[in-house]
């Protein structure tokens, strides 16, 4: 339940947080007329990643065996390349709120209400459909509080939205994304390990050292302190070698890529 909360609600403020800088904006130029598609554009963007939410459950699943094994292993993979590309992502948007009110206000001056529409219905299908991936991926263990966890984390996320952009909740934005960042590149991490372990469950590639370690007497991953370290880390009591390497290798790269962009992003604003 945690794991699906953090997710939803880390996902569903970001795409509120974005709907509500362009209403703010819209409210401010008395451009009242436009908000009318940006709330039918979140109402698609919602719809569309509900049904890809059921399409993608679907298929995955009626697959049994090492079929499953090697899409779960596949699926985990590439939840993690996502994970990235939203981390590295975010890293650029120091300025954010600027740059989406410059965007809008040249939409509005334009009269491109369909550059509106598709900002924020690409935005919000974006994290819904990124959100139903990590939700696939984490909800093996326990379905029912997965989705509960996920009910949690998008009514608190709305929740915390509105009160932002009413100006009741003063929240640090660019410490509470620094601090999911770092939790996401583990929680990557995690994922490109356990996905290898599938993939390697499946014979598709070697295991070359089965258990380099085993200390679930000492910590269960099966357990409830165990359960909720795998779901959200990957943790694994009895890791094989391939699976230490690629977490190891995989938070190597995150945070160095992490530290260079900051640098950058820092050098940049002095030369400004």
């Amino acid at each position: 339940m945690i794991v699906s909360f953090i997710i939803t609600f880390r996902e569903t403020l970001e795409a509120v947080l974005i709907t509500g800088i362009i209403l703010s904006y819209l409210s401010k130029t008395k451009q009242h007329d436009t908000k009318k598609y940006v709330y039918i554009a979140g109402l698609l963007g919602i719809i569309l990643s509900i049904a890809s939410g059921i399409l993608i459950y679907r298929v995955l699943g009626g697959f049994e065996g090492q079929i499953e094994q090697i899409f779960e292993g596949v699926l985990m993979i590439v939840g993690a390349f996502l994970i990235s590309t939203v981390i590295i992502w975010m890293m650029h948007q120091s300025n954010r709120n600027m740059e989406l009110q410059v965007k809008v206000e040249k939409m509005v001056d334009k009269s491109e209400k369909r550059g509106i529409f598709f900002l924020v219905f690409t935005s919000i299908l974006r994290e819904g459909i990124e959100t139903v991936i990590f939700l696939r991926i984490t909800s093996q263990t326990n379905i029912e509080n997965s989705f509960l966890g996920a009910i949690l984390g998008i009514s608190f996320a709305i929740m915390i939205g509105i009160l932002i952009y009413q100006g009741s909740l003063r929240m640090n934005l660019k410490v509470f994304f620094r601090i999911t960042n770092i939790i996401l590149i583990l929680m990557a991490a995690g994922l490109v390990a356990h996905g290898l372990h599938e993939l390697q469950e499946a014979s598709i590639i070697p295991i070359i050292v089965e258990h380099v370690y085993d200390i679930n007497h000492i910590l269960d991953e099966k357990g409830t302190l165990g359960s909720i370290l795998k779901g959200l880390f990957g943790y694994n009591g009895n890791p094989s070698l391939l699976e230490i390497i690629s977490y190891v290798l995989f938070l190597i790269l995150a945070f160095l890529t992490n530290f260079l962009l900051n640098r950058k992003n820092h050098s940049i604003k002095s030369d400004l």
